[in-house]
């Protein structure tokens, strides 16, 4: 519970062991007792204490730790609700917090990343936003922004006084700088989005060429069915795997051929245009076959796109080697596997971590941009720079350049939560669970 009295309602219908007052008992502390109904224990259980302002939302709050279990957890929460306390809506705690100034709207929106994250790399990007370190650059650029406003003013407003004269030099070095800092987070985003989105990864292949059975080696279960029935997977099969921290999103899809029934025919169309829209795309070959004109379907599929060929079943006398003209596109990304035993698996890992540059990425120190509002809003506010430059560079008055100036402020106090309107707040905080 947050909020004046919490510590009300906790009284009503908590027995501690030890009495004390509300007044004796410190902040960050716990007691034991029991919650109560009508004088009947409820359950044993420990009670935390937080006292305004040291709390996570500022206010006064209280955490019942009981025993767990659904029939438990309901009966003590509608204790607590019978004696005055209200539900909360989704995300009303780390909005209380925001709303009471702990925590900037960019950090409020880190939590729900860190709830959601699917990879060790998601969390750590959430956590580092959620201390702070993107409101830290975004304050910079703000700072330098309204000192030139304060400069441009005073020089304007006092002209009588002897003070430093403000020079188009001058500005437009501080506003190339923050232009450079924006430019940099707005570039992370591409990192930023394969951290929080994945890599979206197609595999495709003619029926019985092994792309069920790599699905089920690279997630370490049993996911797809495999038989040596051609045309077993009829629809997709998607799911999440972390490659060198990256979240993947693999999609196994139904084998392209000449369709035997409507059904298969649907699963394939599918397939191809789950291709067309893939992050990366890994064909599958059988290499103990003479290429089909589908195999080569399949190549024309994945000319235009990030792909990794698999030739499969080395194990087998081979009639594909990869030296084919038909590969010629794909030379550098050829790669010889037995699914069967096991072999030239680990090479996939470290192809698609050099396609996508997983190892540049500089997780510990740099700053990385995984949300889409933040990107736009940074997109703005460099827009807005450049067109304080323009009116610079054409020696139009240098008051002008404050109405740019002060656009790019109000773009960073959006992402900042210190100019983001109602329905922003409302909107980012509905998609936070309860208790959040």
């Amino acid at each position: 519970m947050s909020g004046k009295d919490s510590f009300k309602i906790l009284d009503k219908i908590f027995r501690q062991k030890n009495p004390k007052k509300i007044e004796e008992i410190p902040g960050y502390s716990m007691k034991y007792g029991y919650i109560i109904e009508n004088d009947k224990i409820i359950d044993e259980v420990l009670v935390s204490y937080f006292k305004a302002p040291k709390s996570y939302t500022t206010e006064d709050m209280c955490e019942i730790n009981s025993h767990g279990g659904n029939i438990i957890v309901k009966k003590i929460l509608e204790i607590c609700l019978e004696n005055g306390a209200e539900l909360a809506e989704p995300g009303e705690f780390t909005k209380r917090a925001f709303l009471n100034g702990r925590l900037d709207l960019s950090q409020a929106e880190s939590v729900i990343d860190i709830i959601n994250a699917k990879s060790d790399r998601e969390a750590k990007e959430g956590i580092k936003q959620l201390e702070g370190y993107l409101s830290d650059k975004l304050y910079e650029v703000k700072r330098d922004l309204l000192e030139i406003m304060t400069n441009i003013e005073v020089s304007i407003d006092y002209p009588e006084y002897d003070t430093p004269e403000v020079t188009n030099l001058d500005i437009l070095e501080k506003i190339n700088a923050s232009i450079a800092k924006l430019e940099n987070l707005k570039k992370s985003f591409d990192n930023g989005k394969v951290i929080k989105e994945g890599i979206k990864t197609v595999i495709i292949g003619r029926p019985n060429a092994g792309k069920s059975s790599l699905l089920n080696e690279i997630l370490k279960e049993d996911r797809a069915i495999v038989t040596e029935i051609e045309g077993t997977t009829r629809d997709t099969i998607e799911e999440f795997v972390n490659i060198n921290g990256i979240p993947l999103k693999i999609v196994d899809t139904a084998g392209i051929r000449d369709a035997r029934d409507e059904v298969e025919k649907i699963g394939i169309e599918k397939s191809k245009k789950l291709a067309e829209d893939a992050d990366l795309i890994i064909a599958i070959i059988d290499s103990s076959k003479q290429l089909t004109n589908e195999d080569k379907i399949i190549l024309e599929i994945a000319k235009n796109k990030k792909s990794i060929i698999v030739l499969n079943k080395i194990d087998l006398e081979q009639k594909i080697d990869g030296e084919n003209p038909e590969l010629e596109d794909f030379k550098n990304n050829i790669i010889k596997i037995s699914i069967k035993n096991k072999i030239g698996l680990e090479t996939i890992y470290d192809k698609i971590t050099e396609l996508f540059n997983l190892n540049e990425i500089n997780f510990d120190n740099d700053i990385v941009i995984t949300n889409e509002r933040h990107k736009n809003l940074i997109s703005k506010a460099i827009e807005n720079l450049n067109r304080a430059k323009k009116v610079l560079e054409e020696n139009m008055p240098v008051d002008i350049v404050e109405i740019s100036l002060r656009d790019v402020l109000s773009n960073i106090g959006t992402i900042t939560g210190e100019e983001a309107g109602e329905d922003i707040i409302n909107e980012i905080f509905s998609r936070f669970c309860l208790g959040k």
